[in-house]
């Protein structure tokens, strides 16, 4: 595996917005088929790193690389299709709409006959939750269920990294840990997925590897067990000595 090209580098990049870079000089590789967390203090960059592999700000200098081929340049409709999906923070579903419709949206992009009919099957087979309430407008689902609902529109897409800012931002203890469940079923399913998340704890427990940022720069990058045990990263981000 250490052989193998990362499914995503970053290579000294440097985004941000207007005239400054937030994050700056950042080099960090994402294996294909793994789950990476990225924590980090408020204003750490950590969001807008992952909006940078979206192509949501403003680059300022390095490579982005995407299966070996550098995407900085890229349109997010073109990452879209390059196989890049991004669910971003905050509830970003169509609230007055059922949960088919928002279904129907999600799959809107997708050419070719019942392409879109069979983006929503698998959509629905991943997340039975979803088909029994298909007919619920999404602003009547708990938190944790449109967090699914948005989680579901883009996987859709078909995508071979999945980019979540925040997913269990706002939920209870029980649908932050469904959501957890969830990420790493995905993996199982083949996805690569990158995580920001506040619950760094809850996260880091499903994920392969640690990301920490510190004042939009790299401050390390480790396996998720040694993330978790690092007196540092604990007394930080972990409320301290573990039980």
């Amino acid at each position: 595996m250490g052989s193998a090209t990362p499914l995503l580098s970053f290579e000294s990049l440097s985004v941000g917005y207007g005239d400054e870079p937030i994050v700056r000089d950042f080099t960090a590789q994402i294996a294909a088929g793994s789950i990476t967390t990225i924590i980090g203090p408020n204003g750490a960059g950590k969001s807008t790193l992952l909006k940078a592999i979206f192509g949501l700000n403003r680059h300022f200098g390095g490579a982005l690389r995407f299966e070996g081929e550098a995407i900085e340049q890229l349109s997010p409709r073109d990452r879209l299709a390059r196989g890049i999906g991004f669910v971003p923070q905050g509830r970003c579903n169509f609230p007055l709409m059922t949960v088919r419709e928002n279904l129907d949206l999600g799959a809107f992009t997708l050419k070719g006959p019942g392409a879109r009919q069979q983006a929503i099957d698998r959509v629905l087979e991943l997340f039975p939750m979803l088909a029994a309430k298909r007919n619920v407008l999404a602003g009547n689902l708990s938190g944790g269920e449109q967090q699914l609902l948005e989680t579901a529109m883009v996987l859709e897409t078909s995508p071979r990294l999945l980019l979540l800012d925040e997913p269990s931002l706002g939920l209870s203890p029980l649908n932050q840990d469904q959501i957890f469940q969830t990420i790493a079923d995905l993996r199982r399913h083949g996805l690569t997925v990158l995580v920001v998340e506040q619950n760094a704890h809850g996260a880091l427990e499903v994920s392969d590897t640690g990301i920490v940022m510190e004042l939009g720069r790299l401050f390390m990058v480790a396996p998720a067990s040694r993330v978790i045990s690092d007196p540092r990263i604990r007394e930080a981000f972990l409320g301290g000595s573990p039980a």
